[in-house]
């Protein structure tokens, strides 16, 4: 049986009965494809997003809570593209998984420790936009800080729910003198029940919950934008001050609504095949497209950065300072949040002194 990235399971029987099936010959010519794919993500997604968190390191001094977020999820990024891209690139040079029991698990632990954070970070980040568009007076009052308590709950929570891997994964033997880094479960139930459990909490559940926040998110939006249009005949200089911050609340809006449909077009075929792959036994899991659908689910970690980068920094900016050749000062689009809440505050509190 062909191995898989992440959660796609090397699955065995837990009698451990094993068969010399596990020693059947690979296809080369997918194994390059996979090879070269996965060199590109790596390279990709490390250099993005070291280089996007070096740049907000150098603006530490003037964190926003929306920097934190994007800081947060370029580590998250990282432990994709270092502890699941990379050790699966390696699995397909050397074929076989190499190395102790104890690496194994501890891989196979870390790579879905990298797909909770990305993901929790995105629904925290979320969660954090809806309390700054809708109860904006929490938010005002809210001290800022670089490690608040949504970043810490989303780390803590992916720590967590990655331990069953420790204990699913093992370095079994699966031929004569033969082995690999695979998954126990108790068969007919167990994968089922465990791949359907991991796409409810990381993909169906922050799926949902984002979209929920955005829409009520667009709908605070459209009535303070009504509020503004009821008042332009009345508070016309203050009305502009609203509508100039009412645009850069709206970009980071837009920035997140990317990142989300970024995430779900990434993830939404890695799981359909997950979930194909366990609950039919006719799945075509040696094919090249199912081969080639999982692995692009690690471009996720790619597209992240260069979301960011394309609403907030121009390109030739940030390469001025990663290369230190001036101490140049990104200023970034996110506007400062008690700005932003203030300014929703003032627009909602002049409506109703008008009425």
């Amino acid at each position: 049986m062909k191995k898989m990235p992440v959660l796609t399971l090397n699955l065995s029987d837990a009698t451990l009965e094993m068969e010399a099936t596990g020693d059947e010959p690979r296809d080369e010519h997918l194994a390059q494809i996979e090879i070269a794919l996965l060199s590109v993500i790596f390279l990709c997604a490390s250099f993005l997003n070291f280089g996007l968190l070096l740049v907000l390191w150098k603006k530490r001094q003037q964190m926003s809570r929306m920097r934190v977020f994007v800081s947060h999820l370029c580590l998250a990024d990282l432990v994709v593209a270092f502890f699941q891209v990379c050790p699966q690139l390696m699995w397909d040079i050397t074929d076989r998984f190499i190395g102790p029991d104890l690496v194994c698990r501890l891989v196979k632990y870390l790579q879905i420790v990298g797909m909770f954070a990305s993901t929790y970070m995105i629904v925290v980040m979320t969660v954090d936009r809806y309390q700054a568009i809708c109860n904006p007076m929490v938010t005002f009052q809210r001290r800022r800080a670089r490690w608040n308590l949504p970043v810490c709950v989303a780390w803590l929570a992916s720590f967590v729910f990655s331990v069953p891997q420790l204990f699913i994964f093992s370095r079994v033997q699966i031929g004569p003198g033969v082995y690999d880094c695979w998954a126990q479960f108790i068969q007919p139930w167990g994968p089922k029940a465990y791949v359907t459990w991991t796409t409810l909490v990381i993909f169906l559940v922050p799926i949902v919950t984002v979209t929920v926040c955005q829409v009520r998110i667009c709908r605070a939006l459209q009535t303070n934008l009504y509020l503004k249009t009821q008042q332009q005949h009345h508070l016309s200089s203050r009305t502009s001050n609203v509508a100039s911050v009412s645009k850069s609340r709206i970009k980071t809006v837009k920035m997140t609504v990317v990142i989300v449909l970024a995430y779900t077009v990434c993830w939404a075929p890695f799981f359909t095949v997950q979930l194909w792959s366990v609950w039919n036994a006719d799945a075509p899991t040696e094919t090249a497209t199912f081969t080639i659908i999982m692995l692009l689910a690690s471009l996720n970690s790619v597209a992240n950065p260069c979301i960011y980068l394309l609403f907030t920094v121009k390109f030739p900016k940030l390469l001025r300072a990663l290369l230190c050749m001036k101490h140049t000062d990104l200023k970034g689009s996110l506007p400062e949040e008690a700005t932003m809440v203030s300014s929703l505050y003032l627009s909602i509190k002049s409506h109703s002194d008008i009425e």
